[in-house]
C-alpha cells in the first residue's frame, strides 16, 4: 500500500492501523517519516515486507517549508526556539545562491534528535535522557533543491518553500538548519510532505480513511516491476531460483526482479561476479 501519512502520526502508528485494516500482524513500512511530516509512506503486508528495506533505499522527493531567522532544538517546528536573528536583509538571490551549495554529494550531520543509532540506542532517546550527542557527518546526495516561493510572515522572518530530491539518509530538517547557518540567521523546518519514494509518487497514495473503506493493494509483482529492472527466466531457470540457486548474469548492474514466464515474481537478485545471487526470495510462505 502507498499511504498518505497524516500529520501528527508516527510511522509506527500507521503500521498499527494497517494491521487492523489488513487483519494481519505481518505489516511493516519503508522509510520512516517524522510525526510532523505527511505524504508517501510505503507499507508492506505479508511477503511484501521482505521488499521494504530495498524500497527504503530508493531516492525520495519532498516539498518543504524552511523558516529563516530562527533555530530550534530539533531543527523543526516541534522543538523550542533556541536562537533568533533577523532575516530582514536576506534577499531571494542570497537564498538561491546558498541553496546551490547543497546540491550534489554533500557531508551532512543528522539532527541530534534523529533516529540514527549511537551504540545501539537511537540518538533522540539519548537526547531525551539528557545526553549531549554529536553525530558524525555522512555523505548524502541532493539531486535537486529548488525554490518554489519566498514569503515573509514577519519583518524578521522568511519562509522558503522548496522541492528536494535526495538519496536515502538525507535529513530535510538538517538542510533547513544548514541553510540558516550559511545565511547566518538560523533556520528550521516548518512543513514537510514526501511526494515520492522510488517509483511510488504521491498520486498513488491513499489516506487511511480511504483504505479503511477500500483496501487498495498494489500486488507484490507490480511493486517489484515499479522499483527494479526486470528479468524473465525460463521454466528450468525458475526452478533453480525457487531453490535459491544463482543465475548466469545477463548484463545486470544492480538489484533485479526475477520473474517466471507466467509473470510471477520469484526473487530479487544481484550480480556477484559472473552470477546473479538471490537477495530476497518471494516463493516461500
Amino acid at each position: 500500500m502507498v499511504v498518505d501519512k497524516p500529520g501528527g502520526w508516527t510511522s509506527h502508528d500507521v503500521v498499527a492501523r494497517m494491521r487492523r485494516i489488513a487483519g494481519t500482524r505481518k505489516v511493516g513500512h519503508a522509510g520512516t517519516l517524522d510525526p510532523m511530516a505527511t505524504g508517501v509512506l510505503i507499507v508492506g503486508v505479508g511477503r511484501a515486507t521482505r521488499l521494504l528495506g530495498h524500497i527504503a533505499a530508493a531516492d525520495k522527493s519532498y516539498d518543504a517549508t524552511i523558516r529563516l531567522g530562527q533555530s530550534t532544538v530539533t531543527d523543526d517546528a516541534e522543538g523550542d526556539v533556541v536562537s533568533s536573528a533577523s532575516a530582514a536583509q536576506v534577499g531571494e538571490d542570497d537564498i538561491r545562491a546558498a541553496i546551490a551549495g547543497f546540491v550534489g554529494d554533500i557531508d551532512q550531520v543528522p539532527s541530534a534528535v534523529s533516529a540514527v543509532k549511537v551504540d545501539g540506542v537511537r540518538s533522540y532517546a539519548r537526547v531525551r535522557a539528557g545526553e549531549e550527542v554529536n553525530l558524525p557527518a555522512r555523505r548524502v546526495t541532493v539531486s535537486s533543491f529548488d525554490v518554489l516561493g519566498v514569503r515573509r510572515p514577519a519583518a524578521e522572518l522568511i519562509d522558503v518553500d522548496v522541492a528536494v530530491t535526495c538519496s536515502t539518509g538525507t535529513y530535510i530538517r538538517s538542510l533547513a538548519r544548514d541553510l540558516g547557518r550559511t545565511l547566518n540567521v538560523g533556520g528550521h523546518l516548518t512543513a514537510l510532505r514526501r511526494t515520492r519514494v522510488g517509483g511510488f509518487p504521491l498520486e498513488l497514495a491513499r489516506t487511511l480513511e480511504q483504505l479503511e473503506t477500500d483496501l487498495e493493494v498494489l500486488p507484490l509483482a507490480d511493486a517489484v516491476r515499479q522499483t527494479f529492472p526486470v528479468r524473465v527466466v525460463d521454466d528450468g531457470e525458475a526452478v533453480g531460483v525457487r531453490h535459491g540457486r544463482p543465475l548466469a548474469t545477463a548484463g545486470e548492474s544492480g538489484l533485479t526482479g526475477v520473474f517466471d514466464a507466467d509473470g510471477a515474481v520469484l526473487a530479487l537478485m544481484e550480480p556477484r561476479g559472473e552470477v546473479l545471487k538471490v537477495v530476497v526470495g518471494f516463493t516461500g510462505g
